[in-house]
């Protein structure tokens, strides 16, 4: 029962991403004589420094922060689950490197990381992806190792390489559904980190640019109205902060559903 909202929440985000284009929405119209207008019937998140509905916006946000939390974690889950499975079943020097490797991207701080890489492929919705990807992949990657390493002595491991099945088939087939259940949390708890990474992004100027909607370059655009116009900054930050707890809270309930099952079973 404690889940009803956090999923609920994480439902209207997904279909207001998902819906956005398809609904009335005008995003980037202009409208002087309504600037920095105040809630109302007709703007019930009120406009922007340039007359914008707030609440188009939002929705239209959401279906950014929506698709880079959402392909970031794919393509860091699909990249970290092979480096990772790779070199835990492979062992020897390969893994040695695989750790070293995984190491050194530690050492970095990931959101520095990525905003270095950001600025280096610069702005967009693609390149956005590709910098939070290539940060992404590690926290997996040590992950998938580690169960592995755990896993590739069981018995039904051991019989399947002494019936020489292929080393591929072994670890699709015999490890990684074993494993499947702490990295399915561990993408859960990704898309919180992703987005507030990508709002953290645009608000740097290094996500996605105008006049396409950010909750973070919304945020960035409304500080200077923060004392005249406070709706401009608490319509995008309640928003981040209602999806990122519901994320949150989510992978916290199916974290302990997953241990319940582990445990019965």
């Amino acid at each position: 029962m404690r889940l009803i909202l956090p999923i609920g929440i994480l439902v209207v985000w997904a279909v207001a991403a998902l819906l956005g284009p398809s609904l009335p929405l005008a995003p980037n119209q202009i409208d002087l004589p309504q600037i920095l207008e105040g809630p109302t019937l007709l703007q019930p998140l009120g406009t922007d420094d340039l007359g914008r509905p707030v609440l188009d916006r939002l929705i239209v946000g959401s279906r950014t922060s929506f698709l880079v939390a959402t392909g970031v974690v794919a393509l860091s889950l699909v990249l970290g689950v092979a480096v990772g499975g790779i070199a835990g079943y492979a062992g020897g020097w390969l893994d040695m490197v695989t750790v070293r490797l995984i190491d050194v991207f530690l050492a970095f701080p990931g959101i520095l990381l990525a905003i270095a890489l950001a600025a280096v492929l610069g702005p967009g919705l693609g390149n956005l992806i590709i910098a939070l990807s290539a940060v992404g992949w590690v926290g997996f990657a040590r992950l998938t190792r580690a169960q592995i390493l755990s896993l590739r002595g069981r018995d039904h491991v051991l019989a399947a390489r002494a019936l020489a099945v292929p080393p591929h088939r072994i670890l699709i087939r015999h490890l990684l559904p074993l494993a499947a259940a702490p990295l399915v949390v561990e993408a859960t708890f990704g898309i919180a980190s992703v987005v507030v990474a990508e709002a953290g992004l645009s608000f740097l100027g290094l996500g996605i640019q105008p006049p396409a909607a950010s909750w973070g370059s919304m945020i960035r655009d409304g500080v200077a109205y923060m004392l005249v116009s406070p709706h401009l900054v608490l319509a995008p930050g309640l928003a981040l902060l209602l999806v990122v707890l519901a994320v949150n809270l989510a992978g916290d309930g199916l974290r302990d559903w997953l241990d319940v099952r582990a445990s019965r079973s």
